[in-house]
């Protein structure tokens, strides 16, 4: 797809328009209600629809298919994202009323350092093609991790610091308490960061870790850096809603990472083809219609799953514990 300066520059303008009346619209701190993060959810997913849609007819086919494959992708692997976050905010016992604006800013920070990923992908795909064979075994790789993760056995996890992000807190220094919405304040003459500072640094530099899989994922499905930015910019926009409104719903997707692993897996193969392909070999290739059937598919049949099988577990913790019956 041939994308114009005019018209990228037009894009980021009204990506940050939608950004900077999320922000106005939720600026003051209070706590989210599940209509409040239903009706926003749905909106972001309507605003990715209709850019999609926009792309059927003012571009092509191929280019909405491929923003749609994207978009899905990238989504469905932002929940598992969601898992992690929930860590967060209970390792820095983050408020309820502040959550909002720690996954506002977060992922702005996220949404930064993918564009700059995209752009260095996007510049070694277009001088090396043979990073396709890498990407692709990355994804198998991956693939084979997530299974090998859901099966062991679930034992508590705790969010731990990365390096840059306890260089950060050694270097300036964070206060001992929340102090409202405010991001840095003064501690004896010195300034310091406030909690609320260090968590939304967590939730935008843990995303790069994601971002390893999920930037190989989806120049899996496309090589266009104008539908790569797009799918991921909508997919991550709508997190922060997504985050409340299926929060309490996180537990009961057992079959997620089983669900993901045969998507990223499938792309893999996807993208080891095509590069077979580009080295002048006469293999099959996986098409992006096909593509998308395949990652809905998984999606619908893995929730449908998840769900029988939490539904399952609930029963049989119920009829363990009579009391519970009773109660």
């Amino acid at each position: 797809m041939d994308v114009s300066l005019t018209l990228w520059v037009l894009t980021i303008l009204g990506l940050g328009i939608l950004i900077g009346a999320d922000f106005f619209i939720g600026r003051k701190p209070h706590d989210v209600s599940m209509k409040e993060a239903g009706v926003w959810t749905v909106v972001w997913i309507v605003l990715a629809a209709l850019f999609g849609l926009g792309l059927l007819v003012f571009g092509h086919g191929q280019a909405s298919q491929e923003f749609f494959a994207g978009f899905i992708t990238e989504k469905s692997l932002s929940v598992d994202n969601l898992f992690v976050f929930v860590l967060i905010m209970a390792k820095f016992a983050v408020p309820s009323q502040l959550q909002q604006r720690v996954l506002l800013v977060g992922v702005l920070i996220a949404l930064v350092l993918r564009a700059i990923f995209i752009a260095a992908g996007a510049a070694i795909i277009t001088n090396f093609s043979w990073v396709f064979y890498i990407f692709g075994a990355f994804l198998i790789y991956t693939a084979w991790k997530l299974i090998q993760e859901a099966r062991k056995d679930e034992e508590e996890e705790e969010f731990e610091e990365n390096r840059l992000l306890k260089s950060i807190e050694k270097k300036f220094g964070v206060a001992d308490r929340y102090h409202g919405t405010k991001l840095f304040i003064r501690n004896n003459g010195k300034r310091v960061l406030t909690p609320l500072m260090v968590v939304m640094l967590a939730i935008g530099t843990t995303d790069v870790l994601f971002a390893l899989d999920s930037i190989p994922a989806i120049f899996g499905l496309t090589q266009d850096p104008y539908i790569v930015f797009t799918a991921n910019a909508f997919a991550l926009m709508g997190l922060r809603q997504l985050y409340f409104l299926i929060g309490g719903l996180l537990k009961k997707l057992v079959h997620l990472s089983y669900g993901l692993s045969v998507i990223l897996g499938f792309i893999g193969v996807k993208l080891v083809l095509h590069a077979l392909h580009e080295s002048g070999l006469h293999v099959p290739q996986i098409s992006i219609p096909v593509s998308l059937g395949v990652i809905c598919g998984v999606l619908v049949i893995t929730t449908i799953t998840s769900l029988i099988a939490s539904k399952k577990q609930a029963a049989a913790e119920a009829a363990a514990d009579p009391e519970s019956i009773d109660a």
